[in-house]
């Protein structure tokens, strides 16, 4: 086994623990508090981001965890390590409160400068996302065998389909869309889900024009979606800054199949010219 195959396998089963906990709360009458305009939390984020944290922490002592329930004073040191852990434990609070089953439990591994290995796990279907960049990448269902996954060879935008946000439809990312001229939009929850969609083949691109999120938000699909031979990075075409300064993803998100980025990247550019 090697030494990847060890943290995703420790990974993985953090992942299904939490999802397991978010499944036993989302059957039940569970509360929904604010931390800010717009952004709910509840008692299955705060739980799972313990449970993740213990488990990650008793395994690789030495790995910062950068999760996004966490307080950051636990992980303000995290840049000078090589390898750090980031964690988004209910990935879509919006879907999970609105009970429409799209969301996912997000854990992703970055090495120097880049995310190298990631683990999704949806909870309601139980199908679990894994991959290590230069490896592959694969989906398992509850039953655990892992079926391989590669993006589609999709290569001209007005076939191809573009992922994207199920709560956050705004005239930017609309205007993002009609500049790439693609020839389907559908809609997901959670990012988790979309990227999980692009590293299987499910779709051929995902756009967040601006704001999109924090690191731990991308990270895990970041590393899956490489893995399944795609591309990742924001949508001037910059890989994430893990060691940024700030944890926000103020310049968007653009994912693809890798044949159709440059493309894209470029409509993109000439559209804001």
């Amino acid at each position: 086994m090697s030494e990847y195959s060890r943290i995703v396998d420790v990974m993985t089963r953090a992942a299904r623990d939490a999802a397991a906990i978010i499944n036993e709360i989302y059957s039940t009458d569970f509360s929904v508090q604010f931390k800010g305009k717009d952004d709910p939390v509840t008692i299955a984020d705060q739980r799972c981001n313990d449970l993740i944290c213990e488990q990650l922490a008793t395994a690789f002592p030495n790995i910062p965890i950068v999760a996004e329930e966490s307080a950051p004073e636990t992980y303000q040191d995290f840049r000078k390590s090589d390898r750090v852990f980031f964690v988004d434990p209910l990935d879509g609070t919006k879907e999970f409160v609105k009970r429409n089953g799209e969301f996912v439990v997000m854990i992703g591994l970055v090495e120097g400068d880049t995310a190298v290995a990631g683990v999704l796990v949806a909870p309601v279907t139980n199908k679990c996302w894994t991959g290590v960049v230069g490896e592959q990448a694969y989906c398992a269902t509850s039953g655990g065998e892992q079926t391989p996954i590669n993006v589609s060879d999709v290569d001209r935008a007005d076939l191809a389909t573009l992922v994207g946000s199920r709560s956050h439809r705004t005239k930017d990312v609309e205007r993002g869309v009609k500049m790439l001229g693609v020839r389907q939009v559908t809609h997901l929850g959670s990012a988790g889900l979309k990227g999980a969609a692009i590293a299987s083949g499910d779709a051929d691109g995902w756009i967040a024009p601006f704001g999109a999120g924090k690191l731990w938000d991308v990270c895990a699909a970041d590393a899956i979606i490489h893995a399944a031979g795609g591309a990742m990075t924001d949508i001037r075409g910059q890989r994430f800054d893990y060691r940024s300064s700030s944890l926000v993803n103020d310049t968007g998100i653009l994912a693809t199949n890798g044949r159709l980025h440059e493309d894209f990247i470029e409509k993109l550019r000439k559209g804001d010219d």
